[in-house]
């Protein structure tokens, strides 16, 4: 078996480590990873941040390829929702990010047809949200009805959008497990779960998640859920990487944003990148989608990366389903 191919990072070493039975990210200081099995042992390649550019992916477990950064459509209405997947995709990204919850599928759906760039260029996310309970049938449902929103055959990656509390949510993910093996989803992972949520999740399931899709920015940087979801060869996603908009006039984020003249905007997402992580920026604003893709000519460096690590302060925006009780 070979590796599988990454796009945008050029490869710096190989490690050698005992099998395990998954694969994904290492992440360390200065360097992306992506673990892989061959010839029976578990291996790992570290490619430079050097070389991060906007035609970048990294390589989930299930051996699909995730665009670094993605267009999220949270709160959007779906004439917003249309308008901004259509100058994204002309920006350059190839990655969107929805939710049933959403309400603004129909819209993604017809943005990617009419932006006249192929289906299988585009990656693309939705969730399943446990509305009025988890469980294999409301999530068969669902998921149909997004597909039919979306008009699409596919969904790159399905994402359990909450642990929440009622229903089974074993039930829902032997339901992904199943489109997973069916072809209707490539990829399935979850979203704002926490340690505790992963570890019975890992514990029962048979198809181990790609990602989890959480809050995280440099002030809420959630290091020791990271550590764990990269121990498990799950990639981390960060959502409102912007603090929605909360901590753009810090002045010491404006103080490092000046030197590195780009945006308070820019450094977070840059910082999002050098950790390891898939990074989903959200704007309606033309401008503002477009400056949020233009991240990958410059580096910060690990003195300013530390400052910026110090600038946590566990800021929750919205909510934080990762603290909910199994």
């Amino acid at each position: 078996a070979l590796a599988p191919s990454v796009s945008g990072f050029g490869v710096t070493g190989v490690l050698v480590v005992p099998a395990n039975p998954y694969s994904g990210f290492i992440f360390e200081k200065g360097t992306v990873g992506m673990e892989y099995m061959m010839n029976g042992m578990y291996n790992t390649v570290s490619w430079c941040l050097d070389d991060l550019s906007s035609s970048s992916t990294k390589v989930l477990s299930s051996c699909n390829e995730i665009p670094v950064v993605g267009l999220g459509v949270y709160k959007m209405t779906e004439d917003e929702a249309y308008q901004a997947v259509l100058d994204a995709l002309k920006a350059g990204y190839r990655h969107i990010d929805t939710a049933w919850i959403y309400r603004n599928q129909r819209a993604v759906g017809k943005a990617m047809k009419d932006s006249g760039i192929a289906r299988m260029d585009i990656f693309l996310t939705t969730k399943f949200f446990p509305q009025p309970c988890h469980g294999y049938d409301q999530c068969m449902a669902q998921v149909t009805q997004s597909l039919q929103q979306l008009d699409t055959d596919y969904i790159d990656l399905l994402l359990v959008h909450t642990p929440g509390q009622s229903g089974d949510r074993m039930e829902t993910w032997r339901a992904m497990e199943k489109m997973k093996d069916a072809g209707v989803v490539k990829s399935i992972g979850v979203s704002n779960y926490g340690e505790h949520h992963l570890k019975q999740l890992l514990e029962r399931c048979v198809i181990r998640p790609t990602v989890n899709q959480i809050e995280v920015n440099p002030y809420i940087t959630r290091r020791d859920l990271r550590d764990f979801c990269s121990a498990n060869g799950i990639v981390v996603e960060c959502y409102s990487p912007l603090t929605k908009g909360q901590k753009l006039y810090d002045p010491k984020l404006q103080l490092l944003a000046k030197k590195y003249n780009r945006t308070p905007a820019q450094m977070m997402i840059r910082w999002c990148l050098q950790q390891g992580c898939v990074v989903l920026p959200k704007s309606v604003r033309k401008d503002k989608i477009e400056e949020n893709f233009d991240v990958f000519s410059f580096l910060i460096n690990d003195d300013d990366v530390e400052a910026m690590n110090k600038l946590n302060e566990n800021l929750v925006t919205g909510w934080d389903p990762t603290q909910e009780a199994l």
